[in-house]
């Protein structure tokens, strides 16, 4: 086996993306139609008074933040549903009595998310691209942003998983932390139409970067500073990542 166990490793990897896969319908399908529904509303409600924005049509500029959207809150859903299932039905033990170290644990746990939440992202762009002409500046700032976005959000449902104790407290940390990020993220707008207070809050939400950067890749454009949104992506997900093996490694929540 060497250092790492990759046979193990592989293993719940694999596991992870199986049981999101084994219900396509649900994990891929549904975000797909709930986004283009999104993009539908907005652009209905908000497409003949807002023509353009950043040099493009409004429309132009609301798929990728759509697109982020989809991406993060699946990935958030698929590591947070899979520990809460597992500690709910009783059977967490399985994944912890396996020789898996707690970093390859947090590995194959988010590499599920991460796959779902790009899969979701293929899925929902394609999707988008038939309704809008959706174009590509920057091949690199999109992969970087979609991965580490995904990423980030496994990571943290992995954190709100172990923390909670039931599927309540997993909607808790979905209706007051991911929903309010997401939405005051700059999704449906541009921050620099905020006023002053409002517009330097939004630079301390992370979401804000990760949206910022993707939307960049797309259109070309940023509100923000491109070289602090990949210095604050890595720093949030280096810290998800650090909490989320110390967790793990202390049996937080998982050990009796």
């Amino acid at each position: 086996m060497g250092l790492v166990n990759w046979r193990g490793l592989w293993t719940l990897y694999e596991k992870e993306v199986r049981r999101f896969l084994n219900v396509f319908t649900q994990t891929l399908l549904a975000p797909m139609v709930t986004t283009l529904l999104f993009l539908a509303i907005f652009t209905l409600a908000l497409g003949r008074s807002v023509q353009q924005v950043a040099g493009v049509s409004y429309a132009e500029f609301l798929a990728p933040g759509l697109i982020m959207m989809a991406m993060v809150q699946n990935a958030f859903a698929n590591t947070s549903s899979s520990i809460v299932i597992a500690k709910v039905q009783g059977n967490i033990v399985d994944m912890l009595m396996p020789p898996l170290s707690p970093a390859e644990l947090t590995l194959g746990i988010a590499g599920g998310g991460l796959s779902r939440g790009l899969l979701v992202g293929l899925v929902v762009g394609l999707a988008m691209w038939v309704f809008v002409p959706v174009a590509i500046h920057d091949p690199v700032f999109v992969l970087f942003h979609a991965a580490n976005a995904s990423l980030m959000l496994a990571l943290l449902g992995m954190v709100g998983g172990i923390w909670a104790e039931k599927f309540d407290h997993i909607a808790a940390v979905t209706n007051f932390v991911i929903t309010p990020l997401s939405f005051l993220s700059g999704t449906f707008y541009s921050i620099e139409r905020l006023p002053e207070n409002w517009h330097f809050i939004a630079l301390f939400n992370p979401f804000f970067y990760m949206i910022d950067g993707f939307r960049y890749g797309f259109i070309g454009h940023a509100d923000g500073s491109l070289l602090t949104g990949v210095l604050v992506v890595l720093g949030v997900n280096l810290g998800l990542w650090i909490l989320t093996h110390r967790m793990l490694a202390t049996g937080y929540r998982l050990k009796a």
